[in-house]
């Protein structure tokens, strides 16, 4: 199965992995991060990639982006909604102002605004419909010490998710969730970097090619199924019974 794709955060970690995977499946996909140069690279590999540099924070450069897809591939039948940051580590009467409005900006705001153009295109194509796959958190269940600007964003993505799913049921629009814990990227080197700096045992990994092929299993899935929740994690990572 084969089909179009819009992937956020795309120039690195889990959203670049997912972008790579679908380029090989044959999809068209779109790759939308700021890092314009990294976004490039891909498109000197695959012949099938749209690349769409823009910041997910601003409205009007997702619009955009958005629209331009669209244009290029004919439709869009899933979104990955993916960009995001972690923010400072620390309690919250140490948290930067600035650092809580800058991680609400990417991980909530920014993913309201790409789910907002997905949705409106995927209602008013013909055939309409799609489906869209935000990328939520462990986070979003049970959170860990010091990620109050991280957490309280997957939290709101859980809720997004939920509400999407109902709107967008009457034009064959389906919305799940992935729940990632302790995928090898950069944003977790940095917290296990943390942890070991505290001599403390880092957590356990998994690669980050795992969560690929769970986006990819939830995407290829026929309309009239959906994964709405899906937890793909280390086996022994510290997340049932943590805290």
């Amino acid at each position: 199965m084969s089909g179009t794709i819009i992937v956020t955060g795309a120039s690195s970690g889990i959203g670049r992995s997912v972008a790579e995977l679908f380029l090989e499946k044959g999809w068209t996909v779109g790759v939308l991060a700021r890092n314009a140069e990294k976004l490039a690279e891909l498109a000197l590999e695959h012949d099938n990639v749209v690349v769409l540099p823009a910041d997910v924070t601003d409205p009007e450069a997702v619009e955009v982006a958005f629209q331009r897809f669209a244009r290029t591939a004919g439709r869009l039948d899933v979104l990955f909604n993916n960009a995001g940051i972690f923010g400072v580590a620390a309690p919250i009467d140490e948290v930067p102002v600035e650092t809580w409005m800058q991680v609400v900006n990417v991980n909530l705001t920014g993913m309201f605004f790409c789910a907002r153009q997905a949705f409106g295109i995927m209602r008013r194509q013909d055939p309409c419909g799609g489906r869209i796959i935000n990328n939520g958190s462990i986070s979003a269940h049970v959170p860990r010490e010091g990620s109050v600007c991280y957490t309280t964003t997957k939290h709101a993505i859980t809720g997004m998710t939920r509400t999407l799913s109902l709107d967008g049921r009457g034009f064959d629009i389906a919305c799940g969730q992935i729940d990632i814990g302790n995928a090898r990227t950069p944003m977790v080197a940095d917290l296990h970097d943390r942890q070991r700096a505290e001599g403390i045992e880092p957590d356990a990994l998994m690669e980050v090619s795992h969560v690929a092929d769970a986006v990819r299993y939830m995407a290829e899935l026929p309309l009239q199924a959906n994964v709405q929740f899906m937890t793909v994690m280390a086996t022994k990572m510290p997340f049932i019974g943590r805290g």
